[in-house]
């Protein structure tokens, strides 16, 4: 049986993630947080919770012994969109600009940087680090936010050649548009999806199941010759070539 970790587990594609495990039989622990949605989420689930926030080092710290002592899988889902939850700064506040950048840094970089060292030790032979971006990595727009996911991409290159010594691997699936998720906190409207619909190939929006799946097959013996790469999941609306 396989030792999971899987951060924001509670909501969205991360327990979309978990449940895919479970499912699997694998002895899953999800991390967040929002505590009572955390354990509701774990008692849906028939998993482990360990409520902490991944973007903290006191935390991820203290945390850390209330994780698994093997670590086969860790999946780095932490994060989102800071920018949402933010006034825009006014003009010529730099301290404004600079607390939106570091926020969106500290939520989308940081909290998977500080949870895989936490964890590094325990991941041994054939072990599995995925992290989840996003397409506006890839020059779609969103600012900090898209520059954040960029540095997790550069990070896990770096991080693929550490694991490669230990036969581990590291990688980034890099979702599109995907509905039924806290993502964008309500406010996506029917034209917002049907404007990112229309830059896919295949006519539809994500689900968290498609991300949950790649997400799985990275996991597998099947993907054990994968390290360091950006899966791109978005129905062709970027074609990562």
């Amino acid at each position: 049986m396989r030792e999971v970790v899987v951060t924001g587990g509670g909501t969205g594609i991360g327990y979309a993630i978990a449940s895919a495990f479970v499912s699997l039989g694998d002895h899953v622990t999800i991390t967040g947080r929002r505590e009572h949605v955390l354990k509701e989420a774990a008692g849906r689930l028939g998993c482990a919770a360990v409520p902490f926030n991944a973007a903290s080092p006191v935390a991820v710290q203290e945390a850390v012994t209330s994780l698994p002592e093997r670590v086969d899988v860790l999946v780095n889902n932490a994060g989102g969109n800071t920018n949402l939850d933010r006034q825009e700064p006014g003009d010529g506040d730099l301290m404004a600009v600079a607390e939106a950048w570091w926020a969106n840094l500290n939520a989308n970089l940081m909290s998977a940087v500080l949870v895989t060292t936490a964890l590094l030790p325990r991941i041994g032979k054939g072990g599995r680090v995925v992290s989840i971006g996003s397409i506006a990595a890839r020059g779609t727009g969103s600012g900090s936010y898209g520059a954040a996911k960029a540095a997790l991409e550069s990070w896990t290159a770096d991080l693929a050649a550490q694991l490669g010594a230990k036969g581990a691997t590291a990688n980034v699936v890099s979702p599109g548009l995907v509905v039924d998720t806290e993502f964008f906190r309500g406010r996506l409207t029917d034209e917002g999806i049907r404007a990112r619909v229309e830059n896919t190939r295949n006519g539809r929006p994500g689900t968290p199941a498609d991300i949950a799946d790649t997400v799985v097959f990275l996991a597998s013996r099947g993907a054990r010759h994968l390290t360091g790469q950006v899966l791109h999941v978005n129905g062709g609306a970027y074609l990562g070539r």
